[in-house]
């Protein structure tokens, strides 16, 4: 965990440092916003920023959106101010934590931020046989190829083997190939020099030289540009890379992990990936199977989901009932672990009673598969299938789909990426609906925005875990 602190914390520099210090984190310190930046495009990396809520929060993050720069925010202030907490909250910050910090507190915050990359939970025997060959190969230096369905856990599988290596403690670097555009990838993978060109405001250091000793994870490297491919694969080879822009090659010592969801021989036959990159990346192929095929992990996995958004969303925690867990072991789960784990986060907030029943279990209307259904359970089905859509009749799809997203929004206080991980859609699918909406002239909530629970729930810091 790699912390960033940027201001000077109400004076509590030290103190806050020390706990996180405590709790395994590497921490670095700058006094203000461009400071931070010039660190970060220099290849420090933060995986968390603690900013001092004085500090220009708004530009900062939008700074960081900008030039693509991955991290968590969380404002820190003296006292627990609801205006604070609320206006860091709209400006971009995923949280607000009051000053002098508690151990507990901040533990919770590196927790929730840390917690999605590591948490690998499993008790299905070919789960155990994918974890047995990780391990095996997890201490050496060869390039690993991690295929699998979408959701199934690549990247998840990918820190994992990271954590396992001799490199553990050196940086682990993830590059979303199909997320970032084709003329900005490049610059994201090797840096650039400061002009190389328009909105090169400064030298950036790619992700190359940020992993420098640590793991780089290409991830969906299946999306990648054939004219990116060839550059890439020199890179691999002599471990050595060209900034855009730049006069003298930098050598560089990484271990490469790469993913993808689909077939890459096939991709190579079609001309659409480099026959020489596939080789150099699959001298360890590793495939996780789907979740359809591992059934014995969707206990363990849902009641984990729960908890977590129990935690998250301050409600009680519930059991799931028998049918409730039938119901998902018959579901074909063809957005694998993502959809379970949106399936819970809704089960979470739509249950009522004692349980999590099979009411609560909303699923996309797709057959099922094993046990015939009872009498019983189709009735209990038809009976809730009627009080779903009873408000539905005679309204088309895309204002149906329209009304999810900003109320789920609103849910999310504005926040993006919450928001898509609910609905189980991309940031950019997300991004584009609202776009849209804004176009048809529909209110949509700002990062931010107060909606039912208001500033109630920007400024409850005891919610770091909704990180």
């Amino acid at each position: 965990m790699r912390l960033l602190i940027v201001g000077s914390l109400g004076g509590q520099i030290g103190a806050a440092s020390k706990i996180a210090i405590a709790r395994g984190a590497k921490v670095a310190h700058v006094p203000d916003v461009a400071s931070a930046l010039n660190a970060l495009r220099a290849g420090q990396g933060a995986d968390l920023v603690m900013i001092d809520v004085g500090m220009d929060i708004r530009s900062f993050c939008q700074s960081l959106q900008a030039e693509r720069f991955s991290t968590t925010v969380v404002a820190c202030g003296v006292g627990t101010d609801a205006d604070a907490a609320v206006n860091a909250i709209r400006a971009g910050a995923k949280e607000y934590l009051p000053l002098p910090p508690e151990p507990e507190l901040i533990a919770a915050v590196l927790e929730a931020v840390t917690e999605e990359a590591k948490t690998l939970l499993y008790t299905d025997p070919k789960m155990k046989d994918v974890i047995r060959l990780a391990d095996q190969v997890a201490d050496s230096n060869a390039s690993i190829l991690v295929t699998g369905e979408s959701g199934t856990g690549k990247e998840v599988l990918a820190n994992y083997v990271h954590s396992r290596s001799r490199r553990s403690d050196r940086p682990f670097i993830s590059v979303n190939c199909a997320a970032i555009p084709e003329n900005l990838l490049e610059s994201e993978l090797f840096g650039h020099e400061k002009g190389a060109f328009t909105g090169a405001v400064a030298r950036r250091v790619g992700k190359f030289e940020e992993a420098n000793g640590g793991t780089l994870l290409l991830d969906e490297i299946s999306e990648m540009h054939p004219r990116l491919q060839a550059k890439l694969l020199r890179a691999i080879q002599e471990r050595e890379i060209d900034r855009v822009g730049g006069t003298k090659p930098v050598r560089v010592d990484i271990r490469i992990i790469a993913t993808s969801n689909r077939d890459l021989q096939a991709e190579v036959a079609s001309g659409n990936f480099r026959e020489d990159l596939f080789f150099r990346l699959n001298v360890i192929n590793i495939r996780i199977p789907s979740l359809r095929e591992r059934k014995g992990d969707i206990q363990i996995l849902a009641e984990y989901f729960v908890k977590k958004y129990s935690d998250s969303n301050g409600i009680a925690l519930r059991t799931l009932s028998v049918e409730a867990l039938d119901m998902m072991q018959r579901h074909r789960w063809p957005g694998n672990v993502r959809e379970l784990e949106n399936t819970m986060h809704r089960a979470v907030l739509l249950a009522s009673g004692a349980a999590i029943e099979r009411a609560a279990i909303i699923l996309p209307d797709q057959p099922l598969t094993g046990a015939t259904v009872s009498t019983a359970q189709q009735d209990a089905a038809a009976g809730t299938l009627d009080a779903t859509t009873a408000g539905l009749v005679g309204r088309t799809v895309a204002a149906v789909e329209r009304d999810l997203i900003i109320d789920t929004l609103k849910h999310c206080l504005g926040n993006r990426t919450h928001a898509a991980n609910i609905l189980g859609i991309s940031i950019r699918t997300l991004r584009n609906k609202l776009k849209q909406y804004t176009d048809e002239g529909v209110p949509v909530p700002e990062p931010g925005a107060a909606g039912a629970n208001g500033a109630g729930a920007g400024a409850n810091s005891a919610s770091a875990a909704a990180l």
